[in-house]
């Protein structure tokens, strides 16, 4: 990359990719200034992009990073549940600020929704229940059916969510059975195909708008063509401009900015 290319890495200009290449760079740069390699510049700002790994929920990534980067301002723009994978943008020191203009960016997703069945949670965090034969559905019924989808939509939340009802996140209310009344929300979805279909896995891509739940349109996707669906699989792959692609995973993370304190 050319040293005009490389100024939008710095801290005075938006930061596009936080990827190995511009950690590596960041570091050898201090080295060559003999600035001591430590916390300031996550204090100064930094926009990390992560690529959270199964299981791991989203503050898992930002607790680990700021044990990692001995800075406590550290968060992310944009929770992912803990099984699904993908994009996670975490911001540091003063970068903190740019978080609700990330959230609001544009989020494309890949993954599964299994037909044929629904689970309380609409994934695989319940066991499926009210299962049903989906053989004789066709491909074109299948990706017909997305077009219902597509465009401003009110969509409800799943009551198994982190919104807060009374000051109490509603699947805290949902687990210990006491009735939750979700209310309508207004989105939209740009782009929602089907990229494959093996019964009864139907696998998918969408872009939307902030605020969508791809639980939720699993759901409404099975109860559109009569079946029952949950959603099996999610990977994030952008938010706005960022990509999956130019994420670090969090081992990877770890191991550079490990590796270039080692080496300073």
């Amino acid at each position: 990359m050319n040293a005009k290319n490389h100024k939008i890495l710095t801290v005075e200009h938006p930061i596009k990719y936080c990827s190995w290449f511009f950690l590596r760079s960041t570091f050898a740069t201090m080295q060559q200034k003999n600035q001591p390699i430590d916390n300031q510049s996550f204090l100064e700002g930094r926009v990390l992009l992560i690529d959270k790994p199964l299981q791991w929920t989203s503050f898992d990534v930002v607790k680990k990073i700021r044990i990692l980067i001995k800075v406590s301002k550290v968060g992310h723009a944009g929770t992912l549940d803990p099984l699904a994978t993908g994009l996670l943008i975490v911001c540091t020191g003063k970068f903190t600020k740019k978080i609700n203009e990330y959230m609001a960016a544009e989020k494309e997703y890949s993954g599964s929704f299994t037909l044929g069945a629904t689970t309380p949670t609409y994934d695989l965090e319940s066991e499926p229940v009210f299962q049903s034969d989906v053989s004789q559905l066709t491909t074109a019924q299948i990706k017909a059916a997305t077009a219902a989808f597509i465009g401003e939509i009110m969509q409800t939340p799943p009551i198994h969510s982190a919104i807060k009802k009374g000051g109490t996140p509603a699947y805290v209310l949902a687990r210990k059975g006491k009735e939750v009344k979700m209310e309508p929300r207004k989105i939209t979805i740009s782009t929602f195909e089907i990229t494959n279909i093996d019964l009864p896995r139907v696998d998918f891509r969408v872009v939307c708008t902030t605020g969508t739940y791809i639980r939720s349109l699993a759901f409404d996707f099975g109860n559109a063509l009569g079946c029952g669906a949950y959603l099996s699989s999610l990977r994030r792959t952008r938010i706005g401009d960022f990509r999956v692609d130019n994420a670090l995973s969090i081992d990877a993370f770890v191991s550079l900015v490990e590796q270039m304190r080692s080496n300073a």
